[in-house]
């Protein structure tokens, strides 16, 4: 975060007399740390530009000999350094997340690297019910609305058989189509398993009664992050 040159203002409350360390009192120790290390410092990373500095009415210059005072003032006996971060002129991000990719900050750097990562090729079936999107070895089976709400109603039964009555009141319940018959959903039935190609086995007919979903070990379903809104 930018920070501002410490001149004139209020001076910080006198606080009374600190009570002195005890020879041989053993520090409290700092949880955050591995066990076996020690902190020895720390690094602040401020995000602001000459222009920001300037309308500020200071220079990164004076920003950094006025911490350094501070600090001295604080801790007489600690070391400084400061290193300026370059970074090419209209890089986009946070003031302080350029600086902090500048300066190869750890955390920052890997951030980076896993934001970059390219996303591993899908194989196999994927069924994405809050996309509303299915892909086939990676590539995007072109189902029809219909065809993805057909296979997301029997996905959201996985294991049991649905019989096609069933399937006519949950997915043509709101008046707008006229209901189809038993047989008609035995056509959309055979146009997307058509669609599904060598996969269309996850949509098995059970003779008599109706069809079912069956997963695989080469199928995933991916559920939205709210409550379907096929409440059953």
């Amino acid at each position: 975060m930018p920070v501002s040159p410490i001149v004139g203002g209020p001076q910080p409350a006198t606080v009374g007399p600190q009570p002195r360390s005890v020879p041989g009192a053993q520090r409290p120790r700092n949880r955050t740390l591995p066990e076996g290390t020690e902190a020895r410092g720390f690094a602040l990373y401020v995000g602001i530009d000459e222009a920001k500095a300037e309308a500020a009415g200071t220079s990164l210059a004076a920003i950094v000999e006025q911490l350094k005072a501070l600090l001295g003032t604080l801790a007489p006996s600690a070391e400084t350094y400061a290193a300026v971060a370059v970074a090419a002129e209209g890089s986009g991000g946070r003031d302080v997340d350029v600086v902090r990719l500048a300066l190869q900050d750890r955390s920052a750097v890997a951030a980076r690297r896993e934001a970059e990562k390219p996303e591993p090729e899908e194989t196999g079936v994927v069924i994405d019910i809050s996309r509303k999107r299915v892909t086939l070895d990676g590539h995007v089976a072109t189902l029809t609305y219909k065809e993805f709400e057909l296979l997301q109603f029997l996905v959201l039964r996985e294991g049991r058989t649905v019989d096609r009555q069933a399937i006519i009141e949950g997915l043509w319940s709101d008046g707008e189509e006229e209901p189809p018959n038993e047989r008609t959903i035995d056509v959309h039935v055979r146009r997307l398993r058509a669609k599904l190609g060598a996969f269309e086995e996850i949509v098995r007919t059970v003779r008599g009664v109706g069809y079912r979903f069956d997963r695989h070990a080469d199928v995933a379903v991916r559920y939205s992050s709210t409550p379907s809104p096929d409440v059953f």
